[in-house]
């Protein structure tokens, strides 16, 4: 799909904008802000300040934009209401922190997870950090995000990854969210196994993710699903052992054709559309799993009629970023390599541009867009 994104500067003159410093007033900032649907601008803001013991601010180095985001600019996330700084990925130095943090200290460098959490609510206790009763998914939604020169980060202990000297942080920048999101919501969920069928509806930016990480399984068979021939190729150089072009509505033909009539094991949604939801029903094998990535802001039809008897399980998740520190170490190890996921870089400035890049992927071939402040 192809979402077009009104911005309130041409892209041939993109706004200006200079650090803060340079500015000369430390107490504002430059960020990207959602101002109405289809809309982002770039504005002058306060700079964040530390208003709980337990946060820290951090000056953000490096940013991109999610799926997500365009869900909110579409109106999809009632929770992000207009005036709101966008962004919940990145990386950064931290600039100040709380009389509670203990982990961090000015001048550190961090990962910012897309995700806060407090670590002693129930739900933090079994690892379910996006259901934190006081953080959660909250950057960029319910609290100004990333996308700007400073972001305040909550519970910053749980809700920070230092970054080991010499990394590159513009892939680590992959971390916040895509990797752990493919990984959990759509590999974990969907018990991957060695030897299994995997088919991924949908080759953006999620769903490559959950192909590069499911290669930690050594499934037999990923079949990748798309619109789009450039993602496709793509998937093929990431490791997809099958690809089908649904264009012409015969993918679920195309699936049975490769797995001998039977479907996947696993099917994987990570569009958010519920015709990509309703293309795993008739994907998925007996005894299968669908595991939903996607956003859905509309409803999705179950057809149960189809369904009741199968014996299988659909899976629903918000990503948790539990699994950051052992990708961490995938990264550090090279066993996959994030920065295969950036196609553009913009500055902040060109913020608005970026969006309108990433928004419109099927023309401009965009996966990942890393924005520098």
């Amino acid at each position: 799909m192809t979402t077009v994104l009104k911005s309130n500067t041409s892209p041939s003159q993109p706004a200006k904008s200079k650090p803060a410093n340079d500015r000369g007033d430390v107490t504002r900032m430059q960020a990207l802000v959602y101002a109405g649907t289809g809309q982002i601008k770039l504005q002058d803001c306060p700079k964040p300040s530390v208003t709980a013991p337990g946060d820290a601010i951090v000056r953000v180095t490096q940013t991109t934009i999610c799926g997500t985001d365009l869900h909110i600019l579409k109106g999809d996330v009632p929770t992000a209401t207009e005036g709101r700084i966008l962004g919940h990925e990145g990386v950064g130095v931290v600039d100040s922190v709380g009389a509670a943090v203990t982990s961090f200290k000015p001048g550190d460098h961090v990962l910012i997870s897309c995700v806060s959490a407090c670590g002693t609510c129930s739900f933090c206790r079994k690892q379910m950090y996006s259901h934190c009763t006081t953080g959660g998914w909250i950057l960029g939604n319910s609290i100004d995000g990333t996308q700007a020169e400073y972001v305040r980060t909550p519970h910053a202990d749980m809700s920070l990854y230092h970054i080991p000297k010499g990394a590159n942080e513009e892939a680590l920048v992959m971390l916040s969210d895509i990797l752990p999101t493919g990984f959990e919501c759509g590999v974990l969920n969907g018990k991957v196994q060695p030897g299994c069928s995997v088919a991924i509806v949908g080759a953006g930016p999620v769903g490559l993710a959950a192909l590069l990480t499911a290669q930690f399984y050594s499934p037999g068979q990923i079949i990748m699903i798309d619109l789009d021939e450039n993602r496709l190729a793509i998937a093929r150089k990431f490791g997809a052992t099958d690809t089908v072009n649904s264009a012409d509505g015969k993918a679920v033909e195309a699936v049975m054709k490769l797995t001998d009539g039977a479907g996947v094991d696993t099917a994987i949604e990570a569009v958010g559309i519920p015709a990509t939801f309703e293309l795993c029903e008739k994907l998925v094998a007996a005894g299968g799993t669908i595991a939903n990535v996607g956003v859905h802001g509309k409803p999705v039809s179950l057809h149960l009629e189809s369904l009741w008897d199968r014996n299988i399980a659909i899976t629903t998740r918000l990503v948790d970023t539990a699994t950051i520190p052992m990708l961490f170490k995938t990264v550090a190890a090279k066993k996959i390599d994030p920065t295969l996921l950036i196609t553009h870089h913009f500055t902040l400035a060109e913020g608005e541009k970026a969006y309108e890049t990433f928004g419109n992927a099927a023309k401009t071939k965009a996966l990942k867009v890393i924005i520098t402040t």
